[in-house]
Formats: C-alpha cells, sequence, structure tokens
C-alpha cells in the first residue's frame, strides 16, 4: 500500500455566493469504507451541478461530501473491506457524490471504471459524470433508437458533445441548438447533422424542416422554462422529452398540454446525484458493455474546452458560467 499522507488539500464552499468562495483548506484523508475506494485524484471534472452547490442551491444528498466535484480520474491508492473490483494502483475514473476537488477522493468501487489507454487522464476525469447522464437519460429513460432524432438543447456542453457521439455511434440522427456560430461549427465536427442557433432562428421551425414535418423522437432539454412548450411542438409522435436540467432559471412552465395527449409524447426527467448505489452500479455495468468498446476505440472523446490547477477552481467556475466554452472544463491536482 502507497505511503498516504494524513492530511490532503481540497476546495471548499466557505459560503454560499460566487467563484470567490471557493477556498483552499486542509482536511484529514478519507478512509474507505465497506464497497468503497480511495483515489489519489489527477482529474477532477467541472461541471453545472458544481455551480450550483457553490451558489446553494443544490445541497448535498446526506451523507454526502460537502466539497465539490461529481466526477474524478486517478489512481486507487486504498481499498475498503469487500472492495475487489479494482487493486491499488489502477487507473480509474468514477462519478463521485462529491469531495471531487480535493488531492483524494472516495468513490465507490461499482461506480468507478478502468481507464482505457485511449483516453488521456485529463480525458478520463471529464467523462463519469457526462457519460452516466447521457446514458440513463437519452437511452434508458428517452429510449432512443438507431434511425431516430435526437434533438440536443445545449449541443456544445459537456453532456451536449457526449450525447452527439454516443447518438451517432447508435445510428440516430442529431439536431443541436447552440447560441453561437463557433458552438454549431463544433458540434456539426462532432456528428451532429444540423445545428440551430436559438438566437437567429426558432428551433421548433428548423426540426420540422430538418424531419419533414416529422419533429424529433427524443429531446434532452437542461433549458426548461418556456422550453417546454415549445419542446412538445417540435417532437414527433410518441416522442420522449427528458429533462435534465433549467438552466432558464425557470422551475415552472406554461405549456399546451394538449399536445401531451394529441402526440402521445412522454416527458420525464431525472438527477443522477441523489440516485442509490446499485442504481448507479447498473448504469456503469450497462456503460461498460455498449460504451466502453466506443471509447477503447477511440470513436468517443470528451472535447476540452480548458485545463485549470485545483487552486484556480474558482477561475474554472468563472469560465464555466461565461457559458462560452466549448465541451469540457477539468481541474488538474
Amino acid at each position: 500500500m502507497p505511503n498516504l499522507p494524513a492530511q490532503m488539500t481540497v476546495i471548499a464552499i466557505s459560503r454560499p455566493g460566487g467563484p470567490e468562495v471557493l477556498v483552499p483548506e486542509t482536511r484529514p484523508l478519507p478512509v474507505p469504507k465497506p464497497g468503497e475506494i480511495l483515489v489519489k485524484v489527477e482529474v477532477a471534472g467541472v461541471n453545472r451541478p458544481d455551480v450550483s452547490m457553490r451558489s446553494g442551491s443544490y445541497p448535498p444528498p446526506p451523507g454526502a461530501s460537502d466539497l465539490p466535484g461529481l466526477e474524478i480520474a486517478g489512481e486507487v491508492v486504498a481499498l475498503g473491506e469487500g472492495a475487489a473490483r479494482h487493486r491499488i494502483g489502477d487507473k480509474v475514473m468514477s462519478l463521485v457524490a462529491g469531495g471531487g476537488y480535493a488531492q483524494y477522493c472516495i468513490a465507490q468501487d461499482g461506480q468507478a471504471m478502468t481507464v482505457p489507454p485511449s483516453l488521456s487522464m485529463q480525458e478520463a476525469g471529464a467523462i463519469p459524470e457526462t457519460l452516466m447522464t447521457v446514458w440513463h437519460n437519452v437511452f434508458e429513460r428517452g429510449a432512443l433508437k438507431a434511425g431516430e432524432t435526437l434533438l440536443i438543447h445545449g449541443g456544445s456542453s459537456g453532456i451536449g458533445t457526449m450525447a452527439i457521439q454516443l447518438a451517432k455511434a447508435f445510428g440516430a440522427k442529431v439536431i443541436v441548438t447552440v447560441g453561437a456560430q463557433d458552438k454549431a461549427d463544433a458540434c456539426l465536427k462532432l456528428g451532429a447533422d444540423h445545428a440551430v442557433n436559438y438566437k437567429t432562428e426558432d428551433f421548433v421551425e428548423a426540426v420540422k424542416r430538418y424531419t419533414d414535418s416529422a419533429g424529433a423522437n427524443v429531446i434532452l432539454d437542461m433549458v426548461g422554462g418556456d422550453y417546454v412548450d415549445r419542446n412538445y411542438e417540435a417532437a414527433a409522435i410518441e416522442g420522449r422529452i427528458v429533462q435534465i436540467a433549467f438552466m432558464s432559471g425557470a422551475l415552472k412552465a406554461t405549456a399546451n398540454f394538449a399536445k401531451l395527449m394529441s402526440k402521445r409524447l412522454h416527458h420525464t426527467g431525472s438527477t443522477l446525484r441523489p440516485r442509490s448505489i446499485v442504481e448507479k452500479a447498473a448504469m456503469v455495468a450497462a456503460i461498460e458493455a455498449k460504451v466502453m468498446p466506443l471509447l477503447r476505440d477511440g470513436r468517443v472523446k470528451p472535447p476540452m474546452d480548458g485545463t485549470f490547477p485545483l487552486e484556480r477552481a474558482a477561475d474554472a467556475h468563472r469560465r464555466m458560467e461565461t457559458s462560452a466554452h466549448i465541451g469540457k472544463i477539468v481541474l488538474v491536482v
């Protein structure tokens, strides 16, 4: 077993607020419980839920770390009782319930995935949260099939860029909405069939045009607000709308529910963090069977926007809050 320090540097949330509330602290090294592993973090992904947690609108679930950071990549340095999937020295990437902004982090043995040689550690640290979010919402809840059309709002985000690649790999057509030409170009380069600039074009009309009026079979929405009603307009008969965030800030919406009935729509949604350990392990098992071959072959890779040292987490959050980023932002420990 590696000679481990007693303490570590973490980035804590000193109080709810802007990026400046992210401050370095020294804390004791966490000890893995049964079924857990301790990972020496090399890279931590930065995601929208981290920003929400920092601002005070996304508190950690009971028992989870009060530190931000929901995905990590690094080296296994200690095993809890019964942790048998990984060995000390293994390079892993994992979804975590929090605590990723640190030199060491606890992960569930059943949720950690071995990093394939095709990925750099920075890419590995940018994958678990987005990959599990996309897999569960687009393919498990949304049941996207080959030949169908997926509409992705926020196509150039970490989740959007992962969704484009997976949807195309499994034979679907992809339409994205973006707010700038450079984002449209990036999405088309990744394989999206059409990109709609929502600032200059009505996405409902564009979707109908691109689908010969049939509409989108699955819609992945992280905007909410008035998009809810417009998604019902843009959806195909038997369409599935999957809600994963409300970046518009509006948690309520007015919608024409007659469309829900006449088109036989399904409007569902989910959040990943509160899901049980068993449910997350089942998602990982499905991903290892269906998606890991694509990662190993280099057919799916997270586009990287930028890297920041751990101590500059505040700058990483500022970058994310500009919404100018294309792809993933990570912290390097």
